[in-house]
């Protein structure tokens, strides 16, 4: 598959192919919905806990007589059942990690990049570098060359000037090219990567890469 390469102006500049077993995999829609949920579920602490009525500091002495005040039989202000108690049932810390095999996940990451090259979300730069690392720098990069539409920027290697231009915009991140993951992919209209960010796709998520390092 073609695409073209521009400038930060957004101007033409050039064109060069994408990798077909990368940009032209299978799409399945299945493996992109696994790896999301995954990577949600492995976001979340687990830290919630409420506590049973027998963690609860109250008085344990019975709320009043057993027989003769026609009220029901209680013998603990810790019920659930009353204001202060313990709750019944309530959230308990726990590990909501799901494990994934690495095949399968950049088998989903393959399929989300197919995605937006299909549609034609994809968006070549010759290169990418700020003068400062500044919010309106970036702004005019992604107005440029995509509008305002939301974006992802993968960049080859750590470029603290466009990760800290990046950082104050609720609909532009900056992301490493080794972290690209499905969720990020999927919610950004557009994916913006200077041309040396496909030798970085290139490197680890290849097939031809991914078999050699299995051997």
């Amino acid at each position: 598959m073609d695409v073209t390469i521009v400038n930060m102006n957004g101007d033409e500049v050039g064109q060069t192919s994408l990798p077909a077993d990368i940009f032209e995999a299978k799409i399945n829609v299945g493996l992109m919905h696994q790896a999301v949920v995954r990577q949600m579920a492995n976001s979340r602490q687990g830290t919630h806990k409420a506590k049973g009525r027998s963690e609860i500091n109250r008085t344990t002495a019975k709320m009043y007589r057993q027989k003769g005040t026609g009220r029901a039989r209680h013998g603990s202000r810790r019920a659930p059942i009353f204001v202060g108690g313990g709750v019944a049932h309530g959230p308990l810390p726990r590990d909501y990690s799901k494990n994934m095999p690495r095949k399968m996940r950049r088998a989903a990451v393959r399929s989300a990049l197919s995605v937006k090259a299909q549609e034609g979300d994809i968006i070549l730069l010759d290169e990418l570098s700020l003068s400062e690392a500044k919010t309106k720098e970036i702004v005019a990069v992604r107005k440029a060359v995509a509008g305002d539409n939301s974006a992802l920027v993968l960049i080859p290697d750590a470029d603290t000037s466009v990760q800290r231009a990046a950082r104050n915009l609720p609909d532009v991140k900056a992301l490493l090219a080794s972290y690209v993951n499905v969720r990020d992919l999927l919610a950004h209209d557009k994916l913006i990567m200077p041309v040396a960010t496909l030798e970085a796709l290139n490197s680890f998520l290849s097939v031809e890469t991914f078999e050699a390092e299995e051997e």
